[in-house]
């Protein structure tokens, strides 16, 4: 298995996505082991003392002020991963859980978690011996971190819960035993550091905007597609009208549409003669609007890169001022902003796309496409229910576009009163990507088949490129047929980057983290 080093404070999206999309490896940079080894021993001296410390010599939460003696200290931290493994739902999929771990070492090797060298051996040989806990996708609020979740990852190290090994789900304890490794025994705090932070909902999150980045890409080319389809202007996309305007996702969007449409007959075909003064919104705007979400998706990434790297349990050793500290930094208020964001995106790049595949699909707007990109009208309904399922999948990424951040609830007997609901509302984002490339799967379907009604005038060369691998495993639609595996075909393509793969990659560059 490849594996990749990485820095903390200093890890890059770019890497984290290959993490995630390739299952890498990972260690901790040789830089960050002074530091580790010197909080630890910190929190030792600590354990050690007279003098209560939260999470060190103490209960939790509510029960902060309960002191533990010494010899209580390994039971202490095990009874808190035991107790805080009240995870529910489906298990998140290996490839998050694996990018779960990878943040949580970043944070840990921060060197302000006070965790033992022994403790970042393990996840680092569990990551490389593909040793996955099982981790249930519901129960944490995003605030005292993703304790349940969290709990479920650390519940595995210990030789408890569940884990996969070699594609086999057993108890924690047989996964490590196969793969050749041994449960830890957690000192002072480990639990603690192991439980409190936001790793689950970054990790979630970033899943999400890594999908989002990716659809905004194909949106460029179904939407390209979309505009030779029904004869659109170009003249919209003209560089002088963007870069007035300065917004530089906008500008960005325009430039790619632009150079996919580059060599198009159909474009030339109407340069002079056509009635029409204006196209509709959904084509005219859409650097304006896929422009927008691209920016957005950029800032977001940026809040989410700083997340990655920070130190985000409780306390903290403060090494250079020698303080042990509580404070906050396990509360998910940034990352929940982050996936509302990231909904909102997702939502837009759907919605104006559902309206292009509305405007193909209707002879009354689509500039002489025969009714619902059929054939033989009547005796065929063509693409007429794919529309209604797009607009389906629109409406309901709509409904989930609505901000969770803006939830709260107290819990944990109101000691924990403020709560970021992060975790759900970063999850929710792998549905609507899952809608995303089922409504793009179909713009896809319904703009290749819009332009092969305009032969023999052809398209440009790179979207002849897309129409032709996406001919290889869904045919034209010549007469009705049993439609449900083509959309899902169509939508695969999208969510593996299939269709912008066969594109010049440098058209498609700037989209990226």
């Amino acid at each position: 298995m490849s594996e990749l080093i990485l820095t903390p404070g200093d890890t890059t999206l770019v890497q984290l996505e290959k993490v995630w999309r390739q299952g890498l490896a990972v260690r901790l940079a040789d830089s960050a082991r002074p530091g580790i080894a010197a909080s630890a021993a910190r929190i030792e001296a600590a354990a050690n003392g007279a003098v209560p410390v939260y999470g060190v010599n103490t209960g939790f939460g509510k029960l902060a002020s309960i002191k533990i003696r010494s010899e209580d200290t390994a039971t202490l931290q095990r009874n808190l991963i035991l107790s805080h493994c009240c995870g529910v739902g489906e298990p998140v999929e290996p490839e998050t859980v694996r990018l779960i771990m990878v943040l949580k070492l970043l944070s840990l090797g921060r060197g302000a978690s006070g965790v033992r060298p022994e403790v970042i051996q393990l996840i680092e040989d569990m990551l490389s011996r593909g040793v996955l806990p099982v981790i249930p996708s519901q129960g944490s609020v995003g605030a005292s971190g993703d304790l349940a979740p969290l709990a479920h990852m650390a519940a595995a190290m210990l030789g408890e819960g569940r884990a996969t090994f070699d594609g086999r789900e057993t108890s924690g304890a047989e996964a490590l035993a196969a793969a050749g490794l041994k449960p830890v025994v957690l000192a002072a705090k480990e639990g603690l550091a192991l439980i409190n932070g936001t790793q689950a909902s970054t990790a979630f999150a970033l899943a999400g905007l890594f999908d989002a980045l990716a659809a905004a890409r194909a949106a460029l080319v179904t939407s390209a597609l979309s505009t030779d389809a029904i004869m659109g202007s170009t003249a919209p996309f003209l560089e002088e009208i963007h870069t007035l305007r300065g917004h530089r996702g906008q500008i960005v969007a325009a430039r790619a549409i632009r150079a996919l449409m580059e060599g198009s007959e159909i474009r030339e075909s109407h340069r002079e003669g056509d009635t029409r003064v204006q196209d509709p919104y959904c084509i005219r705007c859409q650097p304006q609007v896929t422009g927008a979400c691209i920016d957005l998706l950029w800032q977001v990434a940026r809040t989410l890169e700083i997340e990655a790297n920070a130190a985000t349990d409780n306390p903290l050793v403060l090494t250079s001022a020698d303080l042990i500290v509580s404070g906050g930094n396990f509360h998910a208020e940034p990352v929940a902003f982050a996936a509302d964001q990231i909904a909102l995106a997702i939502a837009e790049i759907g919605a104006i796309s559902q309206r292009r595949i509305a405007l193909m699909v209707d002879p009354a707007l689509s500039h002489d496409l025969p009714p619902f990109l059929t054939p033989d009208p009547g005796l065929n309904s063509g693409l007429m229910i794919a529309e209604v399922t797009s607009a389906a999948l629109m409406s309901e990424n709509k409904h989930l576009a609505n901000p969770c951040s803006t939830d709260s609830t107290p819990t944990s007997a109101n000691q924990e009163d403020h709560v970021s609901m992060a975790a759900h509302g970063a999850r929710r984002l792998k549905r609507m990507n899952a809608n995303l490339a089922h409504i793009l799967g179909i713009e896809a379907l319904c703009a290749a088949a819009g332009v092969e009604f305009r032969a023999p005038l052809a398209t440009s060369g790179p979207l002849q490129a897309v129409i032709a691998k996406l001919r290889e495993t869904v045919p034209a639609l010549d007469q009705d047929r049993y439609m449900a595996p083509d959309l899902a075909e169509a939508a695969r393509l999208v969510r593996d980057g299939v269709l912008t793969g066969t594109v010049s990659a440098d058209l498609l560059a700037e989209v990226a983290l």
